[in-house]
């Protein structure tokens, strides 16, 4: 049997650029504009700049989980990082909470590519760049999948 797609349809409602500064967690720092500019539904539109290390995840298998796949133990990077790209979405839970899915393709000081989930520790260099943009029409909800044991993106009309 196919399962459909979940699906939601809307507009870019309006864009904001921002400019992380040196030392500011990059998480909470996108987390805060969001907070500022009281935005819930959005995508990250582009994410530039230069990282003092890095901290992210990937899937691993796990044998405990329904999916059989989780998060694994962060992964560490230490030194200069140049973030080349992060794509993500802005989205909430049914209580309002602001839930963040970020990804970052980065590239250490020798040219050697990484990538995967943001989370909390990944500090800005010298700067990081940020165009997001707040869609209207549409919410960007997450919520827990029993049938796989983890949260996923729920889009919904409006």
């Amino acid at each position: 049997m196919m399962k459909s797609i979940e699906y939601a349809s809307g507009n870019i409602k309006r864009v904001v650029a921002f400019r992380l500064q040196p030392g500011m967690d990059v998480l909470n720092g996108i987390e805060e504009m969001c907070h500022r500019e009281n935005i819930q539904n959005g995508v990250i539109l582009s994410g530039i700049g230069s990282l003092n290390g890095a901290v992210f995840c990937n899937p691993v298998p796990m044998k405990d989980k329904k999916a059989g796949y989780g998060y694994g133990a962060p992964t560490v990077l230490y030194g200069p990082i140049e973030l080349t790209a992060a794509a993500g979405m802005i989205c909430h839970d049914d209580d309002g909470n602001i839930l963040l899915h970020i990804h970052m393709s980065m590239s250490d000081q020798h040219g050697t590519g990484h990538g995967g989930h943001l989370i909390e520790g990944t500090k800005v260099l010298l700067t990081a760049d940020f165009v997001i943009a707040q869609l209207d029409g549409l919410v960007m909800g997450r919520r827990f999948d029993k049938e796989l044991d983890v949260p996923l993106f729920a889009p919904r009309q409006k």
